[in-house]
């Protein structure tokens, strides 16, 4: 039986294999198109994912070695390198790296993905390695959109990834919810998504946070749960809102989509 592990490094495989069907036959024009993330162009996406991928290489590495884990002179260092590269450079660094990480994942056995603890840096205490993954897997999931929507208005977070990274929203919105938006009114809205199913509450008032679903709402959102992902993390604009999504009461989508402009 597959464990979470397993299901999460499986989703980086195939998300990896989707998206370098793409880099691989895009131009020098094609990588300075707008993409999906605001003010960053393909390349600068495919920057960041490649320097990310390096950054959690060197970590799994050192959880996996015993040795001490990089630091923010090393992520720096990273970070200036791949800044300093080319958009060709982005999109060839991109592919080496991001494979790597994801070859790294692969190589752990059985014993290894459930015992294994990797420091982050950024959270108290390690994490497990379905954990750690799962982070690298959300990052990647919406940043992959942000490049394919640039050549396709359309396009969708892959339903693999949204099935991972459904359950996780309610600890991101702490991050990606922006509650000052809505100056000083609140609400409750029974939250109902489907593909898949979840149903639940969302307060927003001081503070923005999933709830149990509410007896007597103040209004509704229904939504396939690929576009609350998006939403969530700032990235259902009305040219890539899917049709189903609906919201009633004293709120308005417009305002979820200020509450919710992502990082």
């Amino acid at each position: 039986m597959s464990t979470p592990a397993d299901q999460i490094i499986t989703a980086l495989r195939a998300g990896h294999e989707e998206l370098a069907a793409l880099v691989r036959d895009l131009k020098e024009d094609d990588l300075l198109r707008p993409s999906g993330a605001s003010e960053w162009q393909v390349s600068q996406v495919l920057s960041h994912l490649g320097s990310g991928a390096e950054i959690n290489l060197a970590t799994l590495d050192a959880a996996r070695t015993g040795a001490p884990g990089p630091d923010g002179d090393f992520n720096r260092g990273v970070w200036a390198r791949w800044d300093a590269m080319s958009p060709a450079e982005h999109a060839a660094g991109f592919l080496a790296t991001n494979d790597r990480l994801v070859e790294a994942y692969e190589a752990l056995d059985a014993e290894t993905r459930a015992s294994m603890r990797i420091d982050l840096g950024f959270l108290p205490e390690p994490i497990d390695v379905a954990t750690a993954a799962r982070f690298r897997l959300s990052e990647f999931a919406l940043h992959q959109w942000d490049v394919e929507v640039g050549f396709n208005p359309f396009a969708a977070v892959t339903p693999e990834a949204v099935a991972l990274l459904l359950d996780q929203i309610g600890g991101m919105l702490a991050w990606t919810s922006r509650p000052q938006e809505l100056a000083g009114r609140e609400a409750t809205l029974l939250v109902r998504l489907h593909e898949p199913e979840r149903t639940y509450g969302l307060r927003l008032g001081e503070k923005v946070e999933l709830v149990d679903a509410p007896e007597q709402p103040d209004g509704e959102l229904t939504a396939p749960a690929e576009a609350w992902l998006r939403l969530a993390t700032g990235r259902l604009g009305p040219q890539h809102t899917p049709e189903g999504v609906r919201v009633t009461g004293p709120v308005t989508l417009d305002d979820l989509r200020r509450v919710f402009a992502g990082f």
